[in-house]
Formats: structure tokens, C-alpha cells, sequence
């Protein structure tokens, strides 16, 4: 089979996300040109504008992409609101090339219906543990809301911080996950049973 046979049945679609994916890693989410990730993906110049569209188009696909794996990360850990803080920094931390171009609306068709529903899905889990956190703080209901907000903002916040290497410990001495913890436990309280 040659090689635009094997791009035929949708390999070109994730020949060209890995491309992309590789240089949002490289040079953050606007730092290169379909004509580079045809050239990394090993395919014509042509390819990712044809099935992508355009840039925004590649976004909204790892977009996409990266909210059905958040989702996924999340849903594994729901049952312990802590756990999803913890969750969503490993995600970050794991996937950062997914993580600069989630919550970056203006980079990607956020009307895009895939797209939608995935960020929509990681959005019902993480509501889903703010209710658990304002319950568990003795918050009234009309907390439950300013407390989502709260923990996506630490979580969000902590992950940055790490990702840009502004805390010391983001510099190869620490565990994001243990620091992660400890910085949850100080702001929402429990116990370390709350945590692990």
C-alpha cells in the first residue's frame, strides 16, 4: 500500500493531530503552519487544509480531542472531589499540548458540535465535584456554583503555575501530585483521607 493509500481510511486525520500536537509542544498553539505539519506528518503540503480546513480547524480537533480525554481523567477520579482537582493537574501535566489550546476559546470553532459536547461532558464532572465540595464545606446551594469556580480556578491556576516552571517545585524537585493535595487540603480542608 502506498503512502497516500495508507492516509485513505483516516490515518491522515492523526498523522496530522500527532504534527500538531508535537508543535503546540514545541512552539506553544500558534507557532506554526499547516504547511509544517504536513511536513512533519510525512504527508502533501495540501492534506491537513484539505481535511482540516485551516488552523482553527486543527484546533478544534485537538480541542475536541483533548476534552474527551479530560473528560475521561475526570470521570475516573469523580468520586472523590479531591481527586479530580489532583485529576485535572495530572492531565495538564501529562498532556500539555492539549491543555495550552482547551481553554483557549479564541484559537478554535467553539460552536463545533464535537467539540461541544466533550467540553460539555468535562464540564458536568467538574460541576458535578464543586456540589460535592460546597456539601461538604456546609455551603447552602446557592454556594454550589462560587465553589466550582473556586476549585477549577485552583486547579487551573496550580496547573499553569507548574506548566510554566514558576513554582520551584515544577523545576524537577517536586511531586505535582503531593503538592497538588497538600494545596487542596489547605484550601477546601478535609483530611488526607479526603485526598489520597
Amino acid at each position: 500500500m502506498g503512502k497516500a493509500e495508507s492516509y485513505h481510511h483516516g490515518n491522515l486525520r492523526r498523522a496530522v493531530l500527532d504534527a500538531a500536537l508535537a508543535a503546540i509542544e514545541e512552539s506553544g498553539p500558534s507557532g506554526w503552519s499547516l504547511r509544517e505539519l504536513a511536513r512533519r506528518a510525512g504527508v502533501s503540503h495540501a492534506a491537513p487544509a484539505h481535511h482540516f480546513g485551516d488552523k482553527a480547524g486543527v484546533l478544534t480537533a485537538v480541542a475536541a480531542e483533548g476534552f474527551e480525554q479530560f473528560a475521561d481523567a475526570l470521570e475516573a477520579a469523580a468520586g472523590d472531589p479531591y481527586g479530580s482537582g489532583v485529576a485535572y493537574v495530572r492531565f495538564a501535566v501529562d498532556h500539555r499540548a492539549y491543555f495550552e489550546v482547551m481553554f483557549r476559546p479564541e484559537l478554535y470553532r467553539v460552536e463545533d458540535p464535537e467539540l461541544a459536547a466533550a467540553r460539555e461532558r468535562a464540564g458536568a464532572v467538574l460541576a458535578a465535584s464543586g456540589r460535592k465540595l460546597s456539601r461538604g464545606a456546609g455551603a447552602g446551594s446557592g454556594d454550589e456554583r462560587a465553589t466550582t469556580i473556586a476549585a477549577w480556578s485552583l486547579a487551573h491556576g496550580f496547573a499553569s503555575l507548574w506548566l510554566n516552571g514558576a513554582l520551584p517545585e515544577s523545576r524537577g524537585e517536586g511531586d505535582v501530585e503531593e503538592l497538588a493535595k497538600e494545596v487542596l487540603r489547605v484550601v477546601f480542608g478535609g483530611g488526607a483521607e479526603g485526598v489520597e
